[in-house]
């Protein structure tokens, strides 16, 4: 019978909460021992909950790194530019790596990240949750059955959703690209991954990719808006009012997420949410914020073989994060609305609806990622506990590929041209400003 799983997590935000949360459903299977998280309130929260030793609890990564090994694997939940540095060491100190996407904010950087996982043969799993979803993972299957004949065409839509893009990426903590990273590898790299996981072997030749940020602009505030919501007179008329967005949620009883990013010290109710409306990011008039990020943006990739793929990402949306999918092949054509998946035959001219068996346990249905989460830190888990990476379908040198194609993608985006990929990539990442981040991941990026 495979042994407990010990995990020490690094980044006690929401991320880190819902992963761990793994543990209290199978505690035969996996044991939270440690955290590390400079958020006093989220730390003591974990350490109730997993009965966490005083001493296994510290406010940083380097608390970990300067103990001796105490657990099997760690879950890396920080912020997108604290990524590295804890990978690297961990790694290089024997810990099994459970890493947030995106590895890290330049190519650069997660090439070392990869290198030290295989150096010292510990497993990386990059939480490309997608890929874990039961429906998504059925497409895959569908595609390598031959299902519909040879791949031909892929087209990819994220509808990110008008409330969370203005929650996330114009108030958020991904709103600036030199505060995290371009929108493309902080919200989309999940997509441009599926995308090349269900191309196969193939190698990406090349790339091209456009994209603007619409509409978040100081120029289209409206006449006579403040600020802030709060003290706002054109407030009732804005959809992407922080009133509507938080403190009507709370009023109905709704304090996950997106409510919970805004108090991370503290339980969400009216008064707390209103004090962070009126003090912090989240409250301020989504026309008068630092953001800098693309709200639009599509990327065009052609794979060796001649299989072509397009994918979209756009803000200004109904649907949150309900991916909707068509892959054309040879013989049929593949459709997923975000719902229903569903393959029509070119020969019998019939369509055979294709549904999946999900099965979670807790709250894990109610995180945004949906069931991904639940089957992610299952897969982990069970190849820490079995030695057995192939359990892992993001494993450190396919996400890699994933990365670099994202990397590439951006700057074709910035230097308004055709990229030839692995012949002329820079190291492209975000901007760079030097400043002092909190240590944990909230699950704003979905």
């Amino acid at each position: 019978m495979p042994t407990q799983v010990k995990v020490i997590v690094v980044g006690a935000g929401s991320r880190g909460q819902t992963y761990s949360e793994f543990a209290l459903l199978h505690p035969l299977r996996v044991k939270v021992v440690g955290v590390a998280d400079p958020n006093v309130f989220a730390c003591k929260k974990l350490q109730e909950l997993h009965g966490i030793a005083d001493q296994h609890v510290f406010d940083d990564w380097h608390g970990v790194a300067q103990r001796e090994k105490f657990a099997d694997a760690v879950f890396i939940c920080t912020p997108d530019r604290l990524h590295k540095e804890p990978a690297v060491e961990l790694a290089r100190q024997g810990y099994h790596i459970l890493l947030e996407k995106p590895m890290a904010v330049t190519s650069r950087d997660c090439s070392e990240i990869v290198a030290a996982c295989i150096e010292n043969h510990v497993m990386l799993t990059v939480c490309h949750v997608l890929r874990y979803d039961p429906t998504i993972h059925k497409i895959k299957e569908l595609i390598d059955s031959g299902a519909i004949g040879d791949l031909v065409h892929i087209q990819h839509l994220e509808p990110v959703g008008f409330y969370h893009f203005a929650h996330s990426f114009v108030r958020g903590n991904w709103r600036n690209e030199a505060r995290s990273s371009f929108a493309l590898l902080a919200k989309s790299c999940h997509d441009i991954d599926l995308i090349h996981h269900w191309a196969g072997g193939r190698r990406c030749v090349k790339v091209s990719s456009f994209g603007s940020l619409c509409h978040f602009t100081k120029d289209n505030k409206p006449s006579g808006a403040g600020d802030r919501c709060l003290d706002c007179p054109v407030e009732a008329s804005c959809p992407y009012s922080a009133c509507k967005i938080y403190l009507d949620r709370v009023k109905k009883g709704h304090v996950r997420w997106p409510v919970s990013v805004l108090c991370p010290s503290s339980v969400p109710d009216i008064e707390t949410v209103t004090e962070a409306l009126r003090r912090g990011p989240y409250g301020r008039c989504v026309y008068s914020c630092d953001n800098d990020v693309c709200t639009n943006q599509v990327v065009n990739m052609e794979f060796a073989g001649g299989l072509t793929a397009a994918f979209t990402m756009v803000a200004f949306t109904e649907e949150v994060c309900r991916r909707k999918t068509t892959i054309h092949g040879s013989k049929g054509e593949l459709s997923y609305d975000g719902h229903r998946l569903s393959v029509f035959d070119f020969l019998t001219q019939t369509r055979t609806e294709h549904t999946v068996d999900i099965q979670v346990l807790g709250n894990f249905a109610s995180h945004g990622h949906g069931v991904a989460d639940y089957y992610l830190v299952d897969a982990f888990v069970s190849a820490v506990a079995n030695n057995d990476s192939s359990l892992i379908r993001s494993g450190p040198e396919e996400t890699l590929a994933s990365h670099r194609l994202v990397f590439e993608a951006e700057q074709s985006r910035r230097e308004h041209r055709v990229i030839f990929c692995g012949m002329d990539q820079e190291d492209q990442g975000p901007k760079q400003e030097v400043m002092k981040q909190p240590h944990s991941q909230s699950p704003e990026n979905v």
